[in-house]
């Protein structure tokens, strides 16, 4: 994978082709449009072109039509266009009629479904009093009294047991002090029936002799109680709640209906209704594009990036479109103020499957500048390395591969396609240790067959080997993002930058020569005499102190002077000590890789030890599912944390533009 070289065209034409230009570009997709201010002179007297984009206004009254209408909106594809692009006229009418018929059908669903909701609301409260075997039109006619039925907080409940005003409480009267019990022979009338309880709320009734009304329901007030059965409610409990349930059913039965009719609506307009909001999203590009040009009385001049491989393209189909044109392409420029977008070029498609979803890494760090190199592939494969190993064990990682394969498939989770080669590569590791679901020597066959006395690797008696494994595997991750910011530093010909800076040349010896002292020092091999890489390491030392001096000289970047030279050796001695601690903590930050093999292993004995001597399969598949997913998570955390810490940071800038050339585009809100 590579970023796609840009070049800058500049175009010129009299305002009679304009539409005819903004059409042909948004039509072929293949230009990015910059401000045409900013490559042409202020003295030239040109104005932008101030037009309201009507286009998207109206783009989000038919958004909000298929949402009411539960459709979803397809843009047509381009190669469709000459079919309808030309016969699709924006007809308002035809537009305001459609959305009339559906805003009619969506009203009487609102009613209906407010009757509903009204119905249930009904259910809730009545099925509180179910089992009262009474009826509500005799009581509501009794001469004497008035019935309330409602709830209370269960607090106010309480307080009305201990004065003694609640039926079958279980207290049979007795009250808790004597100021309680002269209110009762006070008040005889009142008395609370409670029928149900919840959580925080208890229901039932109270009767309220019509002339002490006022008094009974004072009372009950201040305990909060709510009445929620009005004086003309008529019938049993049974009866009401039954007739409820019959209106919802006829209600149901009249939203299904009304549902058939929307959809139909929907499915008889739907290519119209596409075609309709394929016009709009191109003429909403024309106009966003045209807000991109300046113009004079005669003339109108655009700017902006079309992809070099497209360029002959772009021209012949614009001087077809528009004979007379001005254009004038050329090559971006490092000093330029505007940056050229970044476009990723395409992989062969045998292995696209398995890089291209490791942008979603990169993106999340950053889009790449045009300067920049393309790290997906770098990413795929050295993620999908530590990940791997950090994660080896052959079932866990068909297990890990089949997971992330369904939830790319299924939910469309970016995660997921990154989870199949990631489970694969866990699955090779696991074959190397040896560990099928944490079962050690379930491979010895195989390895048998192979003419292999045993399995490659035994991980819990290999503890060095495996932690050696991951330094080495450090250090060349260390150098190679060294290497890579080197090469970045070429191509945005930076050269002082590339040889003198932490992470160029210098930087890259200083570190080959200290990995090969610090091996010698613990008895490794020394592929750099000790004492040819103890004088490399004392100059490379001394030209980081003073680097900034030849970057400027060969960069001509901007240089704040010191004011002494002391403080400027004293501040460059410091960052130098940065520089060497940064070195040793990137790579001794590899051990996390060894450390998680170990831990694999050692979680996978903790659950064939818990399972006992019988190996109860229970417990096995319990501890592989707990493992896949804490591991699994901790794992992919960590890899990635290796990725943007101890490599990204050294060579990736990430402050790129995608490019998004000028096309029909769905509105984003």
């Amino acid at each position: 994978m590579a970023i796609e070289k840009m070049r800058l065209v500049r175009i010129d034409g009299k305002l009679d082709v304009l539409d005819k230009v903004l059409s042909d570009i948004c039509m072929t997709a293949m230009l990015q449009p910059e401000q045409a201010q900013s490559f042409y002179s202020s003295t030239m007297g040109l104005v932008p072109f101030k037009e309201e984009n009507t286009a998207g206004q109206k783009m989000s009254e038919l958004e909000s039509f298929a949402k009411t209408a539960g459709m979803k909106l397809k843009l047509k594809h381009r190669s469709e266009y000459h079919e309808f692009m030309n016969n699709v006229p924006l007809d308002d009418g035809y537009f305001t009629s459609l959305s009339e018929k559906l805003a009619a059908l969506a009203a009487e669903k609102t009613s209906l479904d407010e009757q509903k909701k009204i119905c249930l609301d009904g259910i809730e409260k009545y099925s509180h009093f179910k089992g009262l075997d009474v009826d509500f039109g005799e009581i509501n006619e009794c001469r004497y009294i008035s019935p309330r039925f409602g709830h209370m907080p269960k607090s106010s409940y309480s307080r009305l047991v201990s004065m003694g005003l609640v039926a079958n409480d279980g207290k049979n009267g007795v009250q808790n002090d004597a100021e309680t019990s002269d209110f009762v022979k006070k008040h005889p009338y009142i008395m609370f029936f409670p029928c149900t309880f919840t959580n925080d709320e208890c229901w039932g009734v109270y009767f309220a002799p019509k002339q002490h009304a006022d008094e009974v329901d004072g009372l009950f007030a201040s305990l909060l109680f709510e009445k929620i059965i009005g004086n003309d409610v008529t019938g049993t409990i049974d009866e009401i709640l039954n007739g409820l349930e019959d209106n919802i059913k006829v209600v149901n039965a009249q939203i299904e209906e009304l549902d058939v009719k929307i959809k139909a609506l929907c499915r008889d307009e739907e290519e119209h209704i596409n075609q309709y909001y394929t016009k709009l999203a191109f003429d909403g590009a024309k106009s966003d594009l045209k807000a991109m040009c300046y113009h004079n009385d005669e003339y109108f001049f655009l700017v902006g990036w079309v992809p070099k491989k497209h360029e002959k393209d772009f021209k012949e189909s614009l001087e077809k479109t528009a004979p007379g044109l001005d254009m004038e392409f050329s090559d971006p420029d490092i000093s330029m103020k505007v940056k050229p977008p970044v476009r990723i070029t395409g992989l062969a498609k045998h292995i696209a499957f398995l890089i291209n979803p490791y942008k979603f890494y990169v993106n999340m760090y950053g889009t790449p500048s045009y300067y920049d190199l393309d790290i997906t592939a770098f990413v795929a494969v050295t993620y999908t390395v530590l990940f791997g190993m950090m994660f080896g064990d052959l079932g866990q990682g068909f297990v890990l591969a089949v997971v992330g394969y369904l939830m790319w498939k299924l939910k469309g989770m970016e995660l997921g396609k990154i989870l199949v080669p990631c489970g694969i590569s866990s699955m090779c590791f696991g074959f190397v240790f040896g560990s099928v679901f944490g079962f050690e020597h379930a491979l010895d066959p195989v390895y048998h067959r192979l003419g292999m006395s045993g399995k490659p690797v035994e991980v819990m008696e290999s503890v060095n080997f495996v932690l050696l494994v991951a330094i080495a595997i450090g250090i060349g991750l260390v150098a190679a993002a060294i290497l890579m910011n080197i090469a970045g530093c070429i191509k945005r010909k930076c050269f002082g930058e590339a040889l003198f800076s932490q992470n160029g040349v210098i930087g890259l010896v200083l570190y080959v020569c200290g990995v090969s002292l610090a091996s010698g020092f613990m008895n490794g091999p020394t592929p750099i005499p000790s004492g040819i890489a103890a004088a490399l390491i004392a100059v490379c030392a001394v030209l980081l102190v003073f680097k900034e001096i030849p970057i400027e000289l060969i960069d001509r970047h901007h240089f704040e002077k010191p004011e002494s030279i002391m403080d400027f050796v004293l501040q460059n001695v410091f960052e130098l000590l940065e520089y060497i601690l940064s070195y040793m903590s990137n790579t001794v930050s590899f051990l996390r890789v060894g450390a998680f093999v170990l831990v694999h292993a050692g979680m996978m004995m903790v659950v064939f030890s818990l399972a006992g001597a019988n190996e109860n399969p229970v417990v096995i598949v319990l501890g592989n599912v707990l493992v896949i997913a804490l591991e699994g998570l901790l794992t992919g955390i960590q890899a990635l944390r290796l990725e943007y810490y101890e490599m990204f940071s050294r060579f990736y800038i990430g402050d790129g533009n995608p490019f998004k050339p000028a096309k029909a585009r769905k509105k984003v809100s």
